[in-house]
């Protein structure tokens, strides 16, 4: 469980960021970020735990480690949650510029070991997930797949709390169609940040 006055810093690309202030560090955004932060604040206000929001849109494994000093070092949190891979294989599909597996893994071990060294902050891993619509999503799996499996192992390896996202959407899209979700496949509605929101709280035991 997360300890009183903890500090929580949510990393990561445009699903993390979700619109965030870069002003205002209370205002976290329209993503689960932001609504993890509400329901654990409202179970567990005498915790007074602080959320801090960091995710900005577009980045990759090697955007986080380039930043990570400024943006979780520096910052000092006891806890933070991690999710990344998406876009390290959506560039392949939009650009022509893919990120193998080896680096990505390389770039969030990384990322990892810095914090674990530098702060002993226990880590929280989400699983980067793809709904297969529109129907090209399907041909990404080939590249998002080994990211997934190198995600584990890093779980697996740092000793990490690991959040099975594509697993909980993948579920989920059996009770309702994959757009209800997440309309192209990656960015999730409200109801997909909710999901997010809910599986993250289970595996932090909050819920």
């Amino acid at each position: 469980m997360i300890e009183d006055q903890a500090v929580v810093l949510f990393q990561g690309d445009s699903i993390t960021d979700a619109g965030r202030s870069r002003t205002n560090e209370a205002e976290l955004g329209a993503g689960y970020a932001s609504l993890i932060a509400a329901w654990f604040s409202a179970a567990f206000p005498e915790k007074q735990v602080k959320f801090l929001n960091r995710g900005i849109s577009g980045n990759r494994a090697k955007d986080l480690l380039a930043r990570w000093q400024k943006d979780c070092l520096d910052l000092k949190p006891t806890w933070v949650s991690v999710l990344i891979g998406i876009n390290d294989t959506w560039r392949r599909y939009d650009r022509n510029d893919p990120t193998p597996v080896e680096a990505y893994e390389r770039d969030y071990r990384e990322i990892l070991r810095q914090t674990k060294e530098t702060l002993h902050a226990r880590l929280i891993i989400c699983e980067p997930f793809l709904l297969p619509v529109p129907e090209d999503r399907v041909a990404w799996r080939e590249d998002l797949d080994p990211k997934i499996a190198a995600a584990r192992r890093l779980a697996r390896e740092f000793n990490a709390i690991y959040v099975p996202l594509d697993g909980v959407f993948a579920a989920a899209s059996t009770r309702r169609e994959c757009a209800f979700w997440a309309p192209d496949g990656v960015h999730p509605t409200r109801p997909g940040h909710a999901l997010i929101t809910q599986a993250w709280l289970r595996a932090v035991k909050a819920i």
